[in-house]
């Protein structure tokens, strides 16, 4: 009977061992595809982090006007909803307040890129299939997938320890810092891969991923507009509230860590449970089959170009219309913010002028959507390269559609979608900064205008992304690093002083300063001159090329 109960035994270790084979080389495979993404990601996180650290030491260099900025952030709701209540008034406490929702949404974001890049992308292009046929266990790639996400984040929360302890803050609250972003990033690795199981998509896994994201942080913004004290039970379900919570800089509760990580290997676990219920290539939710006949609409480049573009179309309008309202609601208490800080006044008037701190918090907040709408305009872009790497380009070119045309169903909605959601985005940041100041049909006009007046320069960024898409489709990545170079530009070049030849890098750089600056057609103009010509020379580029 021993021996048996030892066989038994034996052949239940050999099953899992063999279940995580050629772990290892997958995850080496992982890091070495990822070698430009990871410290990409890695190193803008964390010297954010530090950035902001250094540049809240010079601009709040005394207790008085550290506390007065946790007294104004604490007394408003809409600015409570958008970065957390300051806990504490040390310069650590006010790191914590501006950096640990945002980080751990950029954290989140990574590991929902990073997961479902190895698991789901793998399977829907046919090269997990491929390398299944080798020495590779049913749940190796899924554990490489991870492994690979929490050693992103494990380095971004030691860099973000060591950079803030470098800056001369205290070395726990640091790491509680650090662990906190961290856990949260890690946190959504075990989420994005329990999705991956779900789907048959790799774009339907992530999109499913970041609402998931987007409703954590819309749970711990109520939470915190609720109460001052982030007692909510909002904040407590939300996994990014759950690193507020951690209270770095200001007590130290470490055991709240303990909620992502329990969180991050249940998840995981279920995970596991899950992909052992489905074959390679399939999702545990089916996919709803197509109707017998195609309707009219889809009869044509535009056509499809809306069927795949509209679910991105959609959510990104929804994020806009929620950011919108929410910085239109905290533009009204902007001035109370700064206060007599000087050095505050002097960021916001470098990113959105001299014409008054609120029309200046108005305009850098109408840069920053212009900026981030550029994304969703390269996003579009790119959806062609996805559709020609997974061969899904050819059937619809062997028919009478020629690629200009196809090309021109997605453009339509790179740089007509970027106006929509931008509009979106003005409409709902007017209407909250109308009625938190009384004057909805004042305001309203005012801040369309001004968000409107961003599409140029995001237009800019969309055709930099059709240039590479048509001369060197293999590096469509720069694409990404373009776009993400301009927001870094905009978003930290202010704060840490750049020259005006630095700024000037990004086209944001260029436009009029709306509301409040003068109004000139010559920039606009230049920008969409510029537009017009990448564009040219991008579709010439992608007509002549092979395909693949």
């Amino acid at each position: 009977m021993s021996t048996l109960t030892a066989t038994a035994a034996a052949h239940r270790r050999a099953g899992r061992s063999s279940q995580l084979a050629g772990t290892g080389t997958l995850l080496r495979l992982a890091l070495r595809r990822d070698r430009v993404l990871l410290p990409v990601w890695v190193l803008a996180l964390v010297l954010t982090v530090v950035a902001t650290a250094n540049t809240f030491a010079t601009l709040y260099d005394t207790a008085a006007d550290r506390a007065g900025v946790a007294r104004s952030t604490n007394a408003s709701g809409s600015l409570r909803a958008l970065y957390g209540p300051a806990f504490g008034d040390s310069p650590g406490g006010l790191v914590a307040w501006r950096m640990v929702a945002f980080g751990g949404v950029l954290a989140a974001i990574m590991s929902l890129v990073v997961v479902v890049r190895h698991t789901r992308e793998e399977e829907e292009t046919g090269r997990q299939e491929l390398l299944s046929s080798c020495v590779v266990g049913r749940r190796a790639p899924l554990t490489s997938a991870l492994l690979t996400a929490v050693c992103a984040h494990a380095v971004a929360a030691l860099l973000i320890t060591a950079g803030l302890a470098g800056a001369g803050l205290p070395t726990g609250g640091a790491l509680a810092l650090g662990l906190a972003v961290g856990g949260t990033g890690v946190c959504f690795a075990g989420v994005a891969a329990v999705v991956a199981q779900l789907t048959e998509s790799a774009r339907s896994a992530r999109g499913i991923t970041g609402a998931v994201v987007g409703f954590a942080f819309v749970l711990r913004a109520a939470g915190d507009a609720a109460a001052a004290d982030a007692s909510s039970p909002l904040v407590w379900i939300s996994p990014i509230g759950w690193g507020e919570q951690v209270r770095a800089f200001a007590g130290d509760r470490w055991w709240v860590l303990l909620l992502p990580y329990a969180a991050a290997a249940l998840t995981a676990a279920a995970a596991y449970g899950l992909a052992g219920r489905r074959d390679i290539g399939a999702g545990l939710l089916a996919t709803r089959p197509g109707a017998a006949a195609a309707p009219r609409h889809l009869g044509g480049a535009l056509g499809l170009a809306w069927r795949l573009q509209r679910g991105a179309l959609l959510g990104w309008g929804l994020g806009f219309a929620v950011a919108g309202g929410v910085l239109g609601a905290v533009t009204d208490g902007a001035s109370d913010l700064v206060g007599g800080n000087e050095g505050t006044r002097e960021i916001i008037e470098r990113m959105g002028g001299h014409q008054g701190i609120t029309e200046a918090f108005l305009s850098s907040m109408t840069g920053m959507l212009g900026m981030v709408a550029a994304l969703y305009a390269v996003s579009c872009v790119l959806r062609l390269r996805a559709e020609e790497t997974a061969g899904r380009a050819e059937p619809v070119l062997a028919g009478a559609v020629g690629r200009l045309r196809w090309a021109a169903g997605h453009l339509a909605f790179a740089f007509l979608g970027t106006a929509v959601v931008l509009c979106v985005g003005g409409l709902a940041m007017g209407l909250g900064y109308g009625l938190a100041s009384g004057d909805v049909g004042g305001r309203l006009p005012q801040v369309l205008g001004a968000a409107l007046a961003q599409v140029p320069a995001a237009w800019v960024l969309a055709s930099v992304a059709v240039l590479i898409l048509g001369v060197r489709p293999q590096a469509s990545v720069a694409a990404w690093a373009a776009a993400g170079l301009c927001l870094a530009i905009g978003w930290l070049g202010p704060a840490l002083k750049l020259p005006r030849a630095a700024m000037d890098l990004s086209p944001f750089g260029h436009l009029p300063r709306l509301p409040g600056a003068e109004l000139s057609a010559a920039p606009f103009l230049w920008l969409l001159a510029v537009t017009a010509v990448l564009t040219t020379v991008g579709l010439a580029a992608l007509r002549r090329r092979d395909m693949g």
